[in-house]
């Protein structure tokens, strides 16, 4: 009866570990090591990802605001630029260079878009 048991158990570890853990070849991940731990971070063609990072607990997940105003219809007043200069800069009590280059550029036109 043990011998079946562990067989049993031993054959469903196996389906599991090979059906396990998500095909994601078509995301790019940057990752960075830091005191033995690493950790994921979005690319910056990823504007949703990087806001969701850096953004979203002050400006609120569904952009609705919080600590910071809400971005929900930020386009139809600042234009990408406008706001890759604030993302950059900073304005009033949110920091500057929370994202930098092609980061703030990307999360800067996805907000943008927002009208």
């Amino acid at each position: 009866m043990k011998k079946k048991l562990l067989a049993l158990l031993m054959g469903t570890s196996l389906v599991l570990a090979a059906c396990g853990g998500g095909d994601n070849a078509g995301e790019e991940k940057d990752t960075s090591t830091t005191g033995g731990e690493t950790t994921e971070t979005a690319s910056a063609g990823d504007a949703e990802k990087l806001y969701s990072q850096k953004c979203s607990s002050c400006h609120g997940q569904n952009l609705e605001g919080g600590v910071g105003p809400g971005l929900e219809q930020i386009g139809a007043s600042l234009s990408a630029t406008d706001i890759e200069k604030t993302i950059v800069e900073g304005k009033g009590a949110m920091p500057s260079g929370l994202l930098q280059g092609e980061e703030a550029t990307a999360v800067a036109e996805w907000l943008a878009g927002k009208k």
